[in-house]
């Protein structure tokens, strides 16, 4: 994590000089904010892998003499069968649509959109998935 930390500082570092050439040289406000804006947030993300770095063990990816397979292990846990992603991804839709073809589309998917949220968070908390 420490090499990601100091590659994302670089990076912010390197988008901050850009934005203020660009804001100097271009004296266009939107750019320059989308930059700075850019800056901040390659920031938060470079500060937090750094921090997180020095309360963590090292793994493999800071280490000059690991192999591919030090990295190797469980991941976590993944639902293999849940439907819910489905449900939120057509409520979506159906939503995205309501722009178009009007508000009353929304009435349709706000339903569609909750069972779907509802039915994801709470998926093991009934069923025959229900002690894991």
């Amino acid at each position: 994590m420490k090499i990601q930390g100091k590659m994302f500082i670089w990076l912010a570092l390197f988008i901050l000089a850009m934005a203020i050439i660009y804001g100097m040289w271009s004296k266009e406000p939107v750019g320059t904010t989308a930059l700075f804006m850019a800056f901040g947030l390659t920031i938060m993300v470079g500060y937090y892998l750094a921090f997180t770095a020095r309360r963590v063990d090292t793994g493999a990816g800071d280490r000059e003499d690991a192999d591919v397979a030090d990295d190797a292990g469980e991941l976590g846990f993944f639902s293999p069968h849940s439907w819910q992603p489905l449900a939120l991804g057509v409520g979506s839709a159906f939503a995205f649509l309501s722009l178009v073809f009007g508000w009353w589309l929304m009435w349709i998917s706000a339903p569609v959109i909750l069972v779907g949220l509802f039915g994801w968070v709470f998926e093991y908390y009934h069923g025959e998935n229900q002690n894991q």
